[in-house]
């Protein structure tokens, strides 16, 4: 590294300008600038413009950093390992996904039996020139016949659908558009599936309304598909179908969160008494959720929090109309049921890592499954008949490996084992339960490599959430070995808002209580400081999507605290999230600039609105993509816009915005570069010149 590259990088940046209009709106009184509102338009030539200025000052100032590339690399080189999942069966075919190290997609295969040869059934990667074409949705008929194949193009949460006949490997004629928020659900000569009717403006940013149900007969084009359900009274709400494992029982999912309902109502239809029409299980659309498992015979098998914040399964009889609990709801929340082989497999969390039990369909406990290690677990599910299922087991140093588990001796084997380069042994986690703000324990897991030393000097990487019922367990990343093996330290915050401890862990980071999640935050960076694991110009803070509102929210409020904030595709508008693609569906968490109350919460918070010029805030990497049609790219196009022209300090303001890529990465190539970009990132700015020697790993 040359003393021109350290100087280069200091010097200030000349940041793309950006119009300014007098846009005001008036939120129940209180007048608010927009000014600039015109970066919403995704289509227009200016914003586009503004944009390719963007990323030139980006990539311009990345490129600098001495060892961006051989970061770069040596990601690639953890990352180059078989990936599998487990292994699902269809009569006599095991199907699964590989991805053999650096492929952009993983490829779809099957066999005969565990021990037949694997073929291809479906390479995604040769949907699209750049590997940005993935495979959303694979379907296989109850006799094995048939599959709906969904894929989405570049990153969109658009999704269409095709048939492969099985046999053959060849596609049906029919094509289906405008899928999304759906699976497909097959009974008889034909499947369900949801999708909305064909956007008007841009595909990538209008709002998404009236959530359609429909049935597709095969070999009829989709004009001809017949409409199930709609609700055009209420465009806002989520309609879902699925079908029981046997196809006899059609159960219909009906959501609110648009008006701030965070639960569902769940109908039914048997085909066995010829059913039209559906029936109600539960009909009013309150806070509480159902969700089927399965039918044993004629009753229905449904998971519920109703009455139970930690989650119970209650087992529903059409004919008396009654609902009998089988899982009573248990200290620890209940985090998935399955079946297979006519047994329920119930996880269970506990302090945020996984417990397994097997029950019998009425509910009596058979025996738990001993897993290997604290961390997380998923999988268990399988057909009727299954003798043995598959499990996944993963925490953060340990790589996902596949279990199976023999039903009847209850006995679990290793299927397949990854082999990653890098010695799991030299890493240790521990989990650390520190105070927030009012005095409520938070969890947090650190990561590090033993033998660190707690002296306040350790580059540290702080990750959060909480949001949306969603918990952040141990999880694997080989991409994050990266970071430790520059002596860095990765830490995981389990803050409100999440379901680490059940419903009422969820209800405390919500609406009003939202600030909750904030102060979990920042005394999960003041406990790294105070213990000396890092120090304040050694700290960055990371998050993605409700984890981007984080960042932002958070670096407003203790800018002082942290070196680096890298907030990515985060929702940064409060007060509009609810006018893009299914953005109103976050109300229910969120609440609305609608409502006078929940108003005077968000824009206490929200980071759009609450930059302030004079102030040193960390470095800044803004991460975004073009085709991010969940959290639409003009929340962080007017963020970084406005971050820019407040901050007038020498640390960089930085948008770095992906192209055919969506809300996550779209492919390998696209993930790597990403995160090496945002180590890389990190880093220079924590001062770090020179990397530690990785050439020979």
């Amino acid at each position: 590294m040359t003393a021109g590259t350290t100087a280069a990088l200091a010097q200030p940046l000349a940041y793309p300008t950006a119009r300014k209009t007098d846009q005001v709106d008036t939120y129940n009184g209180t007048s608010v600038s927009d000014p600039y509102r015109w970066l919403e338009d995704d289509r227009s030539a200016e914003t586009g413009e503004w944009v390719k200025a963007q990323n030139k000052v980006t990539f311009g100032y990345l490129e600098q950093i001495p060892y961006r590339k051989q970061l770069q690399s040596r990601l690639e080189k953890i990352y180059n390992y078989p990936k599998y999942s487990a292994p699902s069966r269809k009569g006599d075919w095991f199907y699964f996904s590989k991805n053999d190290g650096l492929q952009n997609q993983s490829v779809l295969y099957r066999q005969k039996g565990l021990d037949g040869t694997p073929e291809v059934v479906l390479d995604p990667n040769k949907l699209s020139t750049d590997g940005t074409t993935r495979l959303s949705t694979f379907s296989i008929s109850k006799d094995g016949s048939y599959a709906v194949v969904g894929t989405s193009k570049g990153g969109s949460d658009w999704n269409e659908f095709q048939i492969m006949d099985l046999q053959t490997k060849q596609y049906l004629p029919e094509k289906i558009e405008w899928v999304k928020v759906s699976g497909s659900a097959w009974q008889g000569n034909g499947f369900y599936y949801s999708r909305y009717p064909k956007p008007e403006g841009s595909a990538l940013a209008a709002k998404n309304e009236n959530h359609q149900v429909f049935y597709h007969t095969l070999n009829t084009p989709q004009s001809q598909d017949r409409l199930v359900f709609e609700d055009p009274k209420n465009p806002q709400r989520f309609h879902n179908l699925r079908t029981s494992d046997d196809e006899r029982f059609a159960l219909l999912s009906v959501s609110d969160r648009g008006k701030g309902k965070d639960g569902n109502a769940l109908y039914y239809m048997d085909a066995k008494s010829n059913q039209k029409t559906f029936t109600p299980v539960v009909s009013d659309i309150t806070d509480a959720r159902y969700s089927f498992i399965d039918n044993d015979g004629d009753a229905l098998l449904i998971e519920t929090n109703a009455d139970a914040p930690n989650g119970k399964v209650v087992r529903f009889e059409p004919a008396t109309k009654k609902m009998v609990v089988v899982l009573p709801e248990k200290p620890e929340p209940l985090t998935d049921v399955g079946t297979a082989g006519g047994k329920l497999f119930a996880t269970y969390s506990k302090d945020v890592t996984s417990l397994v039990a097997v029950y019998s369909l009425s509910g009596k406990l058979e025996n738990d499954i001993k897993l290997p290690a604290v961390g997380t677990v998923g999988g268990f599910g399988g057909e009727r008949d299954d003798k043995f299922v598959f499990y996944t087991f993963t925490s953060f140093t340990f790589p996902p490996t596949i279990y199976r588990y023999d039903i009847a001796t209850k006995k679990s084997t290793v299927f397949r084992e990854p082999e990653v380069d890098f010695k799991p042994t030299d890493y240790e986690t521990k989990q650390v339960f520190y105070p927030s703000k009012d005095g409520t324990k938070i969890p947090m897991f650190i990561t590090y490599k033993k033998g660190i030393r707690l002296d306040g000097t350790n580059p540290t990487l702080l990750y959060g959430y909480g949001g949306f019922n969603i918990s952040l367990p141990p999880s694997f990343s080989p991409l994050r070995i990266g970071f430790l093996e520059q002596g860095g330290i990765y830490a995981q915050a389990n803050l409100r808002g999440g379901s680490e401890y059940g419903e009422k862990w969820h209800e405390q980071g919500m609406k009003a209580k939202k600030q909750n999640v904030f102060d979990d935050f920042i005394a999960a960076a003041e406990y790294l400081i105070k213990e000396k694991y890092t120090s304040s110009e050694k700290l960055a803070i990371n998050g993605g999507s409700n984890g981007g509102l984080l960042v932002g929210a958070v670096m407003n409020q203790r800018p002082e605290l942290f070196k680096v904030a890298v907030p990515q595709v985060g929702v940064m508008d409060m007060l509009r999230f609810h006018k893009f693609t299914i953005g109103w569906n976050w109300i229910a968490d969120y609440g609305s600039s609608d409502n006078a109350d929940e108003f005077k919460a968000l824009y206490a918070y929200s980071p759009l609105h609450n930059i302030k010029p004079g102030v040193n805030y960390p470095a800044t990497l803004i991460t975004t993509a073009d085709h991010d049609d969940r959290v639409v790219p003009a929340h962080s196009f007017k963020y970084a816009a406005t971050l820019q022209e407040a901050y007038k300090g020498k640390n960089p303001m930085l948008i770095r915005i992906d192209t055919n890529s969506g809300h996550g990465a779209s492919n390998t190539k696209k993930a790597i570069e990403a995160t090496a970009d945002i180590y890389a990132f990190i880093l220079w700015n924590m001062g770090v010149t020179t990397l530690r020697e990785i050439a020979q790993k």
